[in-house]
């Protein structure tokens, strides 16, 4: 077994930066590493940043279409694609605040697990294991 590689040291270690304020952490890594972001697109990745930024202990924002297109610089139709998309993928759930409104509460969802393609490099590496052999990275 090789040894582990040291962590690599930030370039301004005395300016970390540490949760501070009403942070509650709402993006999960899930989104990073299962493909996400891609499904996503630059818009509904940026709808859901802001949603997750303005989210409550609970994971709800109250922010309407309009208020979320100016501080994102995106025109209406593009914030309702991107929160379509966001509905369609299971990211964000809605609730209006009433009949016929299209404002009301976003709640960030848990993020569903992406199946990995059997032809990455983690499923090759996973599949050899399955089978016995040593992995890529263990020789």
């Amino acid at each position: 077994m090789r040894p582990q590689k040291p962590r690599p040291i930030p370039p301004r270690p005395e300016l970390l930066r540490r949760p501070a304020g009403r942070s509650f952490g709402w993006l999960e890594t899930h989104l990073l590493h299962d493909g996400w972001l891609s499904r996503l697109a630059p818009d509904a990745t940026a709808v859901l940043v802001l949603l997750a930024l303005a989210a409550d202990e609970h994971g709800s924002s109250f922010y309407g279409r309009d208020r979320m297109g100016s501080l994102l610089g995106l025109d209406r139709a593009r914030i309702d694609r991107s929160l379509a998309r966001l509905l369609e993928l299971g990211l964000v759930a809605h609730r209006p605040w009433g009949n016929g409104h299209p404002d009301g509460v976003w709640q960030l969802l848990p993020v569903q697990r992406i199946a990995r393609r059997a032809g990455s490099a983690e499923g090759v590496r996973d599949i050899l294991g399955q089978l016995g052999l040593k992995r890529p990275s263990e020789t």
